[in-house]
């Protein structure tokens, strides 16, 4: 599977070429100079220019501007990723896929250097080009309609032609509509995880079930949040989940739910020839009624109780449906079932907390503290040994101390990146877990073992923009 995606480069030129030294910078140069890294990706990548010298893509490239006389124009070039699945190709097929695809797509118009990496289970190739055509100063134009164009054309179909001929799998487009998928729901569909039309469907699924007519079924929706657009006027009723940015057509959701669809099943409900629900399928239902059973050996230990952080964090999962803690009959709002689509994202975060008995916000900030200081120290020994290996000293042994190094500040890197974010989510995730609970039980559980004082749940953004303002 070929994955693409374009970005406008609006900054300097060299700094973009450069941007696969560092995915954080978006620049023109950060770009280049990120595809033709030979330090940090040496035997880790291929590389091929386009139209250009592979020496001097960014000199060639300033050189088209200026002989133009557009220097100054706002979009200095484009970056392309073509990413494809974990073990779909090989470096070899994926460096040539991606030089054939810069060329189909730019010709002999456009200065583009290619760079496939290698340093990810899923290969991916960068194809950064210039905005300005050497040929005749006319701008590159990215318009949605260039991007998805037809079978072989823009960006989209150009791939997508180039890997059908090398036998490659491609993100196919959606049904009924035959628009695009986007990446995120491609790959929900593929991990079987949930997407927000998921939801969406589970909603017009519940509110067949308990109407009668389509109006009645119109009303259901109306009742569980959703704004409904339809009428003589309306040639497709749509429909606007609560929080959504735009309304979405029943009849695009999956086969089986246009309006004539819709119209039969609430008939087949009407006329009895729907089976009532089976009610669902829990652990405690699969076992015989009656049975028991003897554990040999000792019973395991109690697990140790859940506070502050890690309490919150748990009950927010359970709300979520993580873990067999809420009763089959309540169903949370759209808003709050909207966050199983970052239940990975909330199970790592819990993970983390349990895994290194962090509590409370000063816990969090010292947590903090230490990864820093940590990646600080690293970081400063890598630099001592790039200055040696550039001097010639200590041969391989300093390249693989760089590399273990490196691997290493990765993972600091994530940690101290997951830290903030739990930092971000902890107001998110305790304002749901209160709205969640009854008026009358709206106190804290999980505050009863904290200790007293600031350093409670409440003084997570204090304590933590304390911190932040400590390094600054």
């Amino acid at each position: 599977m070929a994955y693409t995606k374009i970005l406008v480069i609006h900054n300097r030129l060299d700094k973009c070429v450069g941007y696969t030294q560092d995915p954080e910078k978006t620049s023109l140069e950060a770009a280049i100079d990120y595809a033709l890294d030979r330090e940090k990706t040496e035997q880790t990548c291929f590389e091929t220019a386009v139209n250009c010298d592979r020496e001097s893509v960014y000199a060639d490239m300033m050189d088209t501007k200026r002989r133009w006389g557009k220097e100054g124009r706002k979009r200095k070039g484009y970056h392309i990723i073509q990413s494809f699945a974990p073990g779909e190709v090989t470096p070899d097929q994926a460096h040539a896929v991606g030089v054939e695809f810069a060329r189909r797509l730019l010709g002999d118009r456009y200065e583009a250097v290619v760079s496939t990496h290698l340093n990810k289970a899923h290969l991916h190739s960068h194809i950064v080009f210039n905005s300005v055509s050497f040929v005749n100063g006319a701008m590159y134009r990215d318009q949605l309609k260039d991007y998805y164009g037809g079978d072989g054309v823009g960006i989209r179909g150009t791939s997508d032609a180039i890997c059908r001929e090398h036998g490659l799998s491609i993100i196919e487009p959606s049904e009924p509509l035959g628009g695009p998928v986007s990446r995120a729901e491609w790959e929900a569909a593929r991990q079987g995880k949930a997407t927000v039309r998921d939801l969406i469907r589970q909603d017009v699924d519940e509110a067949i079930r308990q109407a009668y007519t389509y109006q009645s079924f119109l009303s259901q929706l109306r009742r569980m949040g959703y704004r409904v657009k339809t009428g003589p006027r309306v040639k497709h009723t749509a429909i606007l989940p609560p929080g959504g940015k735009g309304y979405i057509r029943l009849d695009s959701l999956k086969d089986g739910y246009t309006e004539a669809d819709i119209q039969a099943r609430l008939a087949a409900v009407r006329s009895g020839e729907t089976p009532p629900d089976t009610p669902p399928t829990t652990f405690s239902r699969l076992l015989e009624p009656g049975r028991r059973y003897r554990v040999r050996g000792g019973m395991p230990r109690r697990p140790r109780k859940l506070t502050g952080f890690q309490a919150l964090c748990f009950q927010y999962l359970c709300l979520l449906g993580a873990y067999p803690k809420r009763r089959p009959g309540n169903r949370a709002a759209f808003s709050m079932r909207e966050e199983l689509l970052k239940l990975d994202r909330y199970q790592e975060q819990f993970r983390y907390l349990r895994k290194n008995r962090i509590e409370t916000a000063a816990q969090l900030s010292m947590q903090y503290d230490a990864i820093q200081a940590e990646i600080d120290a690293l970081t400063e020994r890598r630099g001592q040994l790039y200055r040696q290996k550039r001097r010639g000293d200590g041969g391989g042994e300093i390249q693989t101390e760089i590399e273990q190094i490196t691997t290493h500040l990765r993972a600091l890197r994530r940690d101290l990146k997951l830290c903030a974010r739990i930092e971000g989510d902890i107001p998110k995730v305790r304002a749901a877990v209160e709205a969640q609970r009854p008026d009358h039980a709206r106190r804290r559980p999980y505050e009863k073992t904290a200790p007293r004082g600031p350093d409670r749940h409440s003084g997570i953004d204090t304590a933590l923009s304390a911190h932040r303002g400590r390094e600054h």
